[in-house]
């Protein structure tokens, strides 16, 4: 780790942190607390993939649905209007509408082969975000003056990496490059995450293995077939699984590349202070 004891984090002339972790632990809370303190460069991976990696399938898309309307369609082929998301740190739904769910197409769902494609499109794309970190660093303090840098994950870092290996090559270089701080929940959270999940079920990003595996039981369990399933419920029903399969994974992550925040820590946090309060707790005890 590039700092091993809070008092190498103290006193660090340039500190460096990136979160990762489920969503709604957190991280865009804090991230977003460092840097309304002025000296901190907010790096958003999520931002970066709809802006940098995916921005135009994204664009396409939206072209997709207003070819369909007459009067849109005339002034897109002629150049009349233009066509683009509006993505935000704020507002990443541009991002997920594209990604979609497996499913019925008349309920809002894709074709299982096209989820798949659009799933490894978002791998290769977060990937891609993850290892421009160490560019947004330099970028971040020679060309703005930032001292400071954190970095925001999504929530499936864990799914395209492999914490056990020494050489992974996503998780070497974030590592050689920031400390790494995962924000785990507990039981109460997960509750709390399953019950807005279920309330408003959005699109997750899985490793491929574990969405053939959850695919397959669902069709057995629920006796459907592949063009018949229900997006939102399809979802529903693997997001419980998914919680349990991302666990271990952020797991070996703090173990072998950073440390461990607990989520109720970082919701307490209201200052910087209170900030490196944690991290040197988290140091210490590791």
């Amino acid at each position: 780790m590039i700092y091993k004891t809070a008092k190498d984090w103290l006193g660090a002339e340039n500190k460096r942190v990136l979160f990762f972790g489920m969503s709604g632990l957190g991280k865009t809370h804090v991230s977003n607390l460092l840097r309304r303190s002025g000296d901190w460069f907010h790096y958003s991976v999520d931002y970066r993939i709809g802006t940098r990696y995916m921005g135009e399938y994204i664009a396409d898309n939206f072209k997709r649905e207003a070819m369909k309307n007459p009067f849109l369609r005339e002034l897109l082929l002629t150049d009349s209007v233009y066509i683009a998301s509006n993505i935000t740190f704020d507002n990443l739904k541009p991002v997920s509408t594209y990604l979609g769910k497996p499913g019925d197409p008349a309920k809002g769902g894709l074709p299982y082969a096209e989820y798949k494609r659009r799933l490894e499109q978002f791998k290769r794309a977060e990937i891609a975000a993850l290892m421009d970190t160490g560019h947004f660093i330099d970028r971040a303090q020679a060309l703005y003056g930032y001292p400071h840098f954190v970095c925001d994950t999504g929530g499936s870092i864990c799914e395209w990496v492999e914490p056990e290996d020494a050489n992974d090559p996503v998780l070497t270089e974030l590592a050689s490059r920031t400390l790494m701080v995962w924000i785990k929940g507990d039981a109460a959270h997960t509750e709390e995450l399953v019950r807005r999940f279920d309330r408003a079920p959005k699109p997750m990003c899985y490793m491929e293995s574990f969405l053939e595996d959850s695919w397959g039981a669902y069709l057995d369990e629920k006796r459907v077939a592949e063009e018949a399933v229900d997006p939102d419920d399809f979802i529903r029903w693997t997001y419980a699984a998914a919680l349990a399969h991302r666990q271990p994974r952020y797991a070996a992550m703090a173990e072998h590349w950073g440390i461990t925040v607990s989520a109720d820590d970082v919701a307490r946090i209201r200052t910087l202070e209170d900030f490196n309060v944690m991290i040197c707790a988290a140091l210490e005890a590791r």
